[in-house]
């Protein structure tokens, strides 16, 4: 629902519709910072993890979210600040994590996507890095924090899939994808 998605992604979060790529009804491409999500219309795609964004002003976009919060009413949308993050599910139940500018964890960027962290199986996570530095030969490092085991490879500036060891069940895959660029 494009109508749905332009109350999230535009005037809820803040994000720009690309002005000159499938300006059309059947699918809608945001902008954030070098990345975009692509929004076609149809079934919803739910990512089994989390898509991290820098955001320019936490404080605006708690602002943002409370304002278009009765508008999504109906909807898996819900949104919580906390310690200077904001945690959000989109209408449709993807995760986003909202960051502000910070130059110790994401370098230079005050707008983009640092990371996607996609949920794997318990025991994945090493498998996945070997992968990546076989066959695609990235510099895919695993290690362990306070949430577990994870796997993360490096995409592009500043940027990184992260692969996060989880015990939960996942859902069956539903064809979302993530664009890398070689």
């Amino acid at each position: 629902d494009q109508r749905i998605a332009t109350l999230f992604y535009v005037m809820g979060l803040g994000l720009t519709r690309d002005p000159y790529l499938n300006m059309g009804v059947d699918n809608m491409w945001i902008n954030v910072g070098t990345c975009q999500f692509h929004l076609p219309t149809g079934k919803p795609q739910v990512l089994r993890g989390t898509t991290g964004l820098v955001l320019p002003d936490i404080a605006a976009l708690t602002h943002r979210l409370e304002r278009v919060k009765p508008r999504l009413k109906g909807t898996m949308f819900d949104f919580r600040a906390k310690n200077g993050v904001v945690e959000a599910t989109c209408p449709w139940g993807n995760h986003i994590r909202c960051h502000g500018p910070d130059a110790k964890k994401f370098g230079r960027v005050s707008l983009g996507m640092p990371y996607v962290e996609i949920d794997c199986p318990r025991g994945g996570s090493a498998g996945i890095a070997r992968f990546y530095q076989e066959i695609l030969e990235t510099p895919a490092t695993s290690g362990k924090d306070a949430k577990g085991r994870f796997t993360r490879v490096p995409v592009g500036l500043n940027e990184s899939l992260v692969y996060r060891e989880t015990d939960r069940e996942l859902p069956p895959f539903d064809g979302h994808h993530v664009q890398i660029a070689l």
